[in-house]
């Protein structure tokens, strides 16, 4: 019998969805950089940046540990996520690493966003609203 099918019902379905999670996050992560180095904005990027800040404010609030680790210690199972596929050490380091890749990448797309648009522009919006400031200057200049 493996070491997973020790676990609970419970402990299986959370460290199932903790998975997941971790996996969208990654994902958000890869996403936020990709865009930061490229340029490209798209819609996907609001969620992703959405998902890694409510994934900081998780960790601030457990200060600096997964917020679902001690959930997942009271449904039976102490191995932290990390520790599955990394060693103790690595798996400890990993959650402020990642954290500090997350906060560069969204500086990144901060500091490449130029004059009016913002992080979370979506593509197109800056053409919008150079049109937008093109009309109202022609109505200045005709009043």
């Amino acid at each position: 019998m493996s070491a997973t099918e020790r676990l609970g019902r419970r402990a299986r379905a959370l460290r199932g969805l903790h998975t997941v999670i971790a996996a969208a996050e990654l994902a958000s992560l890869v996403h936020v950089w990709a865009c930061a180095l490229s340029g490209r904005r798209d819609r996907a990027l609001p969620v992703s940046i959405t998902a890694l800040s409510l994934e900081g404010v998780g960790l601030l609030i457990g200060r600096g540990d997964c917020p679902l680790a001690p959930l997942q210690r009271q449904v039976g199972d102490p191995v932290p996520l990390f520790e599955l596929a990394l060693p103790p050490r690595a798996a400890k380091a990993a959650v402020p690493v990642l954290a500090a890749v997350a906060v560069g990448g969204m500086v990144t797309l901060a500091l490449r966003s130029t004059g009016v648009r913002s992080v979370l522009n979506l593509r197109g919006g800056a053409d919008r609203t150079r049109s937008a400031l093109a009309a109202h200057a022609a109505r200045a200049r005709e009043d």
